[in-house]
């Protein structure tokens, strides 16, 4: 188990997670991640994300979030629109389909149940 830690999250480094071809919708968007803690069965994911502009397709897991800069609407099919940028806090449903159309470059902190 990790010990308590903290993390200036907007320097942290990332790594780069390339997106699924068929989840671009348009432009050329760019995520990256980085996990930070990870419970011992791997059902519980806290970590950094960040995309660049452009329009993706993702079904989501059981979500929080909070955005620390860029902005973005998020689609949820058969649901709300969310507008998000920093400050805002989001949480997304296992099994959402969503359609994120990315603004400004979002860098987000979140924590994943599955």
């Amino acid at each position: 188990m990790t010990h308590s830690f903290a993390l200036h999250v907007p320097d942290a480094e990332l790594e780069p997670e390339p997106l699924a071809p068929e989840q671009i919708v348009s432009g050329t968007p760019e995520v990256s991640g980085r996990v930070v803690w990870e419970s011992a069965d791997g059902r519980r994911i806290r970590g950094i994300w960040q995309i660049t502009p452009g329009v993706v397709t993702d079904t989501e897991a059981d979500e929080l979030f909070v955005v620390l800069g860029g902005s973005a609407t998020i689609e949820v099919a058969d649901g709300p629109t969310l507008t998000v940028g920093p400050g805002d806090m989001a949480v997304l449903r296992a099994g959402d389909r969503t359609t994120w159309t990315v603004h400004e470059t979002l860098r987000k902190v979140y924590a994943i149940n599955l």
